[in-house]
């Protein structure tokens, strides 16, 4: 239960701040009396359990932060938000906000479903209303711009469910949040702690890698030149892989706040916002999500809300994207664009702090955060990566993963293998070879190996995985920058002659259906890090290949590498 029920603002109090967008604050939580009731009433629905990304977003739902939506978007709204990034009634909202799930015997119109996340814990009851399909190529193209599977969001949206419902919400239980919990305000909270700070001008932020632009003093300047009040609003949903993990950006915000900016001039909450990378369009729905809080300005970055600061962010959205899609609608939206200044901008996009564990020598971090960030990244070779070895079934990978492991063991790393064949004896027991269940253990061995290199191990997978989808998917779990695809470029007819347990014969004899090659096909990676050539290479030769490109990418030290007994003389 929640206590957002009986917590109003005024009219008087509220006039001193912008009115949410479409003029009042959605509230879909169910009221306090009505509660245990509804809540032994939900536990006799049938039940679907959503995502975590659905989770954030039927949080924001239920407080009010994506006013005026009061649902998950109908297949009208869906498609005029698409179309002109508004919803059906006219007010403007950039982003779908969409409940995708697969075909379930439980879902039926104008019947009551429950939603339950990851760990079945009750959230909501929904009356299905609604129940359509949707284009995954449409929304890729009109949401992100672009079709690329490099794009994370595009790459995930692949494995969502291929129907929308859509109904009235009642949400029984909003996200427990254990940490920072003085911090987790709701729009209508932060709102009454605005109105007490007694200034109209509320300048939103949202941090990215917050040391820069905060102990520069650009924000300082911003809130001073409006008379107003930063709203510092981190996301802490689902953010941006590669990211400096929320607990480190708040506690550097913290910090830099108390540092540089006086208390009355400063207020900080979370956001727990599913982020979607989507340039210029997310950029425009922050807006109107800070409005909904109480902002009337929004500070905008340059690549705002793009899927990385590297210069292929510059293949999906021009720099300046973002900003003039902001300005284009201020008026209408009531939230100023307000520029970051580019000398902020360039040194706030410093990710090598985390990634290679050290500050670049033209980047002043401040001592307090530069602290921070040492307890919680480490140096660049001993972060974890994930070498993805994908070809066909003999084209070498098991062997070249072989020779690599030993060679990674002499460098002093520690390495897990996870060999297709080995993990579906254990593992993936009992799964049979369609694609669905295929997807499913590739995901398996993507989700162990994500879990490995998240604390600091190296792991080599060495699967077919003949799915590109799969594949992408698997590289959002484990992180672009920990990510290593190598394509094991072998050819068909030299993997039939390497074939010493006669599966493709087998196959082509028709007593094996669905082999890889054969009669189901494999799909070659668009980008992978690493194209190896087995015909003129040895295993050995481009297991040093790898190597070599482990080093420059600074997961192998550079004193590890010299120390090698493969190198002395």
């Amino acid at each position: 239960m929640n206590a957002l029920k009986g917590l109003s603002l005024s009219a008087t109090q509220s006039a001193t701040l912008i009115t949410p967008h479409g003029g009042e604050l959605v509230d879909l939580t169910v009221p306090a009396e009505s509660y245990e009731g509804v809540k032994a009433y939900a536990s006799q629905l049938p039940s679907i359990q959503i995502s975590p990304r659905s989770v954030c977003d039927l949080e924001l739902l239920a407080t009010g932060a994506f006013s005026p939506l009061d649902r998950f978007m109908g297949q009208e709204d869906h498609q005029s938000v698409l179309d002109e990034m508004r919803l059906t009634d006219g007010h403007l909202f950039p982003i779908p906000i969409t409940l995708a799930v697969k075909a379930s015997p439980d879902l039926h119109l104008n019947k009551e479903i429950a939603l339950r996340n990851n760990e079945y814990e009750l959230i909501a009851i929904m009356t299905v209303e609604e129940i359509y399909e949707w284009d995954r190529a449409e929304v890729a193209s009109k949401v992100f711009g672009t079709q690329d599977v490099r794009h994370p969001l595009v790459a995930e949206l692949q494995s969502w469910g291929a129907l929308n419902i859509a109904g009235r919400l009642q949400v029984l239980n909003l996200p427990r949040h254990f940490d920072f919990q003085v911090l987790w305000l709701t729009p209508i909270q932060t709102r009454a702690r605005l109105v007490g700070m007694k200034r109209q001008n509320v300048i939103a932020f949202q941090p990215h890698n917050p040391w820069q632009p905060l102990s520069k003093g650009v924000t300082g300047h911003t809130v001073n030149d409006l008379e107003g009040i930063l709203f510092l609003n981190p996301v802490v949903g689902i953010t941006r892989l590669g990211d400096i993990n929320h607990y480190s950006r708040i506690r550097i915000c913290s910090a830099l706040a108390k540092r540089f900016h006086k208390p009355d001039q400063i207020l900080l909450s979370l956001l727990p916002l599913a982020t979607r990378m989507a340039g210029p369009r997310e950029a425009l729905w922050q807006a109107l999500i800070h409005r909904n809080y109480g902002a009337n300005h929004m500070i905008v970055r340059r690549n705002h809300a793009s899927p990385d600061n590297s210069p292929e962010s510059a293949t999906f959205y021009r720099s300046e994207d973002a900003q003039e899609l902001v300005e284009k609608y201020s008026q209408e939206l009531g939230v100023k664009m307000v520029p970051e200044q580019e000398q902020y901008e360039e040194a706030s996009s410093t990710a090598e702090y985390p990634n290679n564990g050290h500050a670049s020598p033209d980047v002043y971090i401040q001592s307090e955060v530069a602290e921070i960030l040492a307890e919680t990244y480490l140096p660049r070779h001993r972060q974890g990566v994930c070498i993805w070895f994908t070809g066909l079934s003999g084209s070498g990978k098991s062997t070249t993963a072989e020779m690599l492991t030993w060679l990674l063991l002499e460098r002093g790393r520690r390495v897990t293998v996870l060999d297709g064949d080995v993990v579906r004896t254990h593992l993936s027991k009992g799964l049979s070879f369609s694609k669905t269940d295929r997807d499913t253990n590739v995901r398996r061995i993507g989700f162990v190996a994500s879990e490995l290199v998240r604390h600091g191990g190296v792991v080599i997978c060495a699967v077919v995985s003949p799915y590109q989808a799969a594949r992408n998917d698997v590289r959002n779990m484990v992180g672009n920058e920990q990510f290593v695809e190598v394509y094991v470029n072998t050819p068909l007819e030299i993997c039939e002659i390497r074939d010493v347990k006669g599966f493709y014969a087998k196959a082509r004899r028709g007593e094996l259906r669905g082999f890889t090659g054969i009669d189901d096909p494999y799909e070659p990676p668009d980008h992978p890090e690493i194209i190896l050539d087995t015909i003129s290479n040895t295993p050995q030769e481009n297991a040093n290949f790898i190597i070599e490109h482990l080093a420059e990418q600074g997961f192998i030290h550079v004193g590890q590498e010299k120390n090698s007994v493969l190198h002395e003389s």
